[in-house]
């Protein structure tokens, strides 16, 4: 079978072999592309506009750029800002405006297709700008990353962004049927069959990546067993031969682009939310593509104390020694202890009362700096004693109780409770205790203005 094979297409994937020619080729996307996408209606008027695609690896942003370019009738250039600056910039640029290029009129402008647009700095940005302002570039940049925190303002300012997203389980099926279909670029002619399992394993694999999907199909392909040796014979698969061929799944998880942060973002709001089984899932998606355990240990740790804090003062404790366990061990019997404190911190209490005390203290700092009272200063010279420094304090553990009345806030401030502990948990405890001292307190004030007036 994969002599076969390479004897036909050579080393071409599958995957380069099927990429779509036309928009009716063309899957996925339907908002974009479809017969009533914004783009496919902009690139048929012949009206195309520079633009970035935004959206994840494997969802067809490089092949939209060429049927756009195609269907406008506009010639095709394309760059990698990886290995490319802004001397090939100008070198395109230059193209248009001084001659025919393939018998195209310079004055039709050029498509200038742009790989990986986030990886180009502020100086090659900017050097697109001229060339897209005049019309002789209509720029297409492809980028993985969130264009917001990527591309500079000035160039996301002449552009329009569209986002391009995962593929569905019906657009999946369909690549998958086409591959299987088509005898001059698919395995037609060799009339492979796939069981519900080995689809159903394939598509999973895929995580909406086209892809990651023929890759793993053709994998599976060339490592199917072929006992009489018939390239015209049937090849079953079955879900256990697609998972021996794509055993070390190729990770989905960018550690520096916008999955990782929406992963994260998907973890901590699953443990606030108190949903355990979800906080799991994704904690293993952030393992599973590689995520540095150290990074998952202090959101653990800081979780603890922001959305758990003195309602389980036990939380804190066990995401600090899950991060040293994790960094003592490693990965992979790291993971024990992550999941163990991921488990315990969503089924924890909830209270948000620290970052809330927090934002009450930013709120007064905001108003200025109060002096500190002077019966809380230090006074460990005899001038600032003579000053006053000191004054009035009276020492907690001399008193009944271990409680003197008034509060060591500026008197401004007087009223302008801080920390509110909620109701859930071990706060319960605490805020009896709030109110148990701030009763002995009411209670002792008499006392002590009846002192200072003595």
């Amino acid at each position: 079978m994969g002599r076969d094979i390479t004897e036909r297409w050579g080393t071409t994937p599958l995957a380069e072999r099927l990429r779509p020619d036309t928009f009716d080729e063309y899957v996925g996307q339907a908002a974009l592309a479809g017969p009533d996408g914004v783009l496919r209606r902009q690139a048929e008027s012949g009206r195309l506009r520079s633009m970035i695609l935004w959206g994840p690896p494997g969802v067809g942003k490089t092949a939209l750029a060429r049927i756009l370019a195609r269907t406008a009738g506009l010639p095709f250039s394309t760059l990698s800002a990886v290995t490319s600056g802004v001397k090939d910039i100008r070198a395109v640029a230059e193209q248009v405006r001084s001659a025919d290029f393939m018998g195209e009129r310079a004055t039709t402008g050029r498509v200038l297709f742009i790989d990986e647009i986030h990886r180009f700095n502020k100086a090659q940005q900017d050097a697109l700008l001229p060339h897209v302002e005049d019309g002789t570039l209509v720029l297409i940049g492809s980028t993985t990353e969130n264009p917001s925190f990527e591309v500079n303002a000035a160039l996301l300012s002449r552009v329009q962004v569209f986002t391009l997203e995962p593929l569905d389980d019906a657009a999946l099926a369909a690549l998958l049927d086409r591959a299987l279909a088509d005898r001059v670029r698919g395995f037609g002619a060799f009339d492979v069959r796939l069981d519900d399992d080995a689809r159903t394993a394939l598509s999973r694999h895929a995580d909406g990546d086209a892809r990651s999907l023929l890759n793993a199909l053709e994998a599976s392909v060339l490592d199917a067993d072929d006992p009489d040796g018939d390239p015209d014979g049937e090849v079953s698969l079955d879900v256990a031969a697609v998972e021996r061929a794509i055993r070390r799944r190729v990770a989905r998880h960018d550690k520096s682009g916008d999955r990782h942060y929406d992963l994260a973002s998907a973890f901590i709001k699953s443990l606030r939310a108190s949903d355990a089984d979800a906080a799991c899932y994704w904690l293993g998606r952030m393992i599973d593509g590689g995520e540095t355990p150290r990074f998952i240990a202090r959101r653990l740790v800081i979780f603890a104390s922001e959305d758990v804090g003195n309602a389980d003062p036990q939380a804190l404790g066990v995401a600090v020694d899950a991060a040293r366990a994790v960094e003592m061990v490693g990965l992979p019997e790291g993971s024990y202890a992550l999941y163990q404190a991921a488990c315990y911190l969503a089924t924890a209490p909830k209270s948000n009362a620290s970052l809330r005390a927090i934002a009450a203290v930013r709120e007064l700092l905001a108003e200025g700096q109060l002096p500190v009272p002077l019966s809380l200063r230090n006074a460990p010279t005899t001038l600032m004693k003579k000053l006053g420094y000191g004054d009035g304090y009276r020492y907690p553990h001399d008193a009944p109780g271990h409680i003197v009345a008034g509060s060591c806030l500026p008197s401004q401030l007087a009223g302008r409770p801080v920390y509110e502990p909620s109701t859930f948990g071990f706060e319960r405890e605490i805020r009896k205790r709030i109110d148990y001292w701030a009763k002995l307190r009411a209670e002792r004030a008499p006392e002590a203005q009846e002192g200072e007036d003595r």
